[in-house]
C-alpha cells in the first residue's frame, strides 16, 4: 500500500513560522541587551520566536516544511534573549 503525504502534491511548504521566529530571535536579542527595551520588546519577542521556532521545526519533522535551519536557530536566539533579560533584570535590581 502506498504511504500518503501529508499534504496533498503541490501545496505550499509552511516555512512562515520559522522564518518569523528567526526575524523575532534576532530583534529580540539585539533589544535584549537594552533595559528598559528589553522588559517590554525582547521579553515577548523572545518568547514568539521561541514557540514559533518550536513550531516549524515540528512542521519541518512531520514534512510539512523545508526549513529547518531557521526555526532552529530562531528558537535558540529568542531562548538566548529571553536569559539575557532575565539576566538583565537581576542585576539592574
Amino acid at each position: 500500500m502506498p504511504q500518503q503525504d501529508a499534504e496533498p502534491h503541490g501545496a505550499a511548504p509552511r516555512n512562515r513560522p520559522g522564518d518569523t521566529s528567526l526575524t523575532m530571535g534576532i530583534v529580540a536579542l539585539v533589544g535584549s541587551f537594552i533595559p528598559v527595551i528589553g522588559d517590554f520588546v525582547a521579553a515577548p519577542l523572545g518568547l514568539l520566536a521561541l514557540l514559533l521556532g518550536v513550531l516549524g521545526v515540528w512542521n519541518n519533522e512531520r514534512g510539512l516544511a523545508t526549513n529547518f535551519g531557521p526555526p532552529l536557530i530562531g528558537a535558540t536566539l529568542g531562548t538566548l534573549a529571553l536569559f539575557i533579560v532575565l539576566l538583565m533584570f537581576a542585576v539592574t535590581r
